[in-house]
């Protein structure tokens, strides 16, 4: 059994994140992602290993809607007459115990899945859900990304292309919008930001806004510029989720805990203030490590920094970008 010190993380949405904290380990030094990861088996491997054990966990939230946390990102369930619809997949070693959880809502089969983005921890679930009878919607970005092998260089890591029965059968440019189980779903193209393929579900009827990895609930965010992300563009996501969310919307991260729209806001000047910062830094003439050193997330790092994306490697993250 590996040990860790961050407890039950898995509870709360973070799959990913508790699994790379295994990585990680006590140690208090920081460590390159790729250092980090290659000390502790390959983080793919990681994940889906403690998918395959770690409790999916439901919570029912108002108008059909419920979220599993647990398998990786969090999944968005809409159940009705016309069948259940999913908004993302986790990882397919979670099946049992999403099938288990989705039997909890009623008998309706799965009729629908739509993805946020490509990445692993949202899709890997793919197969096994078409299989089950889902047609399944992405932005075109993620189809592209699926059908062919990608490399993510923060994770030393090159997936291999996606079988046939993963990809999206439905590709969407920068709007969309889905009718179902007396709901319209509007979906939204952010341009490049946490990727290069995000896109938010916002189930009209219930107030529900899915944002995938656009948001993640207090822990710096990762950035995936091996795919077309970058800071700047997740700075303009988060103000699209604030600017998309009311008073009474209930927001589901891509990871940790269901949210609102003041912890939109709150994600959001997090963002801005960094970037600032590091932007500021940069432009005097200091390199990365100078950067680091200065501490330009030092005000957010109590609240967001205390877990795998900590400080250091979130203002790698922004300088890359700034």
């Amino acid at each position: 059994m590996i040990r860790t010190r961050y407890p039950m993380l898995t509870r709360r949405g973070f799959c990913l994140c508790c699994v790379a904290a295994t990585a990680f380990g006590a140690s208090s030094g920081w460590l390159t992602p790729r250092e980090a990861f290659a000390q502790a088996k390959n983080i793919v491997d990681l994940i889906r290993e403690h998918a395959a054990t770690d409790p999916v966990k439901l919570t029912k939230l108002r108008g059909g809607v419920s979220v599993l946390e647990g398998s990786g990102g969090n999944i968005a369930v809409l159940t009705g007459p016309d069948g259940k619809v999913l908004i993302d997949a986790g990882i397919t070693a979670s099946k049992p115990r999403i099938l288990e959880a989705l039997a909890s809502l009623g008998k309706e089969p799965i009729t629908r899945l739509i993805n946020t983005h490509w990445h692993f921890d949202h899709t890997d679930g793919n197969e096994w859900l078409h299989g089950a009878g889902a047609v399944i919607l992405a932005h075109e970005n993620t189809r592209k990304h699926l059908q062919s092998a990608q490399r993510v260089e923060d994770w030393d890591f090159t997936f291999p292309k996606s079988p046939s029965g993963a990809l999206p059968s439905e590709t969407m440019g920068a709007i969309s919008s889905l009718k179902t189980n007396g709901s319209t779903l509007h979906l939204k193209y952010y341009g490049p930001a946490h990727t290069d393929s995000d896109i938010s579900v916002h189930i009209a009827e219930a107030d529900v806004l899915h944002t995938g990895d656009t948001f993640w609930n207090g822990v710096y965010p990762f950035i995936d510029y091996s795919t077309g992300g970058n800071i700047r563009g997740t700075i303009a996501a988060a103000e699209a989720n604030v600017n998309m969310a009311g008073d009474k919307t209930i927001v589901i991260p891509g990871h940790g805990p269901v949210s609102d729209r003041a912890g939109l806001v709150a994600f959001r000047d997090m963002l801005v203030a960094i970037h600032a910062n590091v932007a500021k830094l940069k432009a005097r003439g200091m390199g990365l490590e100078e950067v680091i050193a200065a501490k330009p997330t030092a005000a957010f790092d109590e609240k967001w920094g205390q877990f795998v994306i900590n400080p250091a490697f979130f203002t790698r993250l922004v300088y890359a970008g700034a």
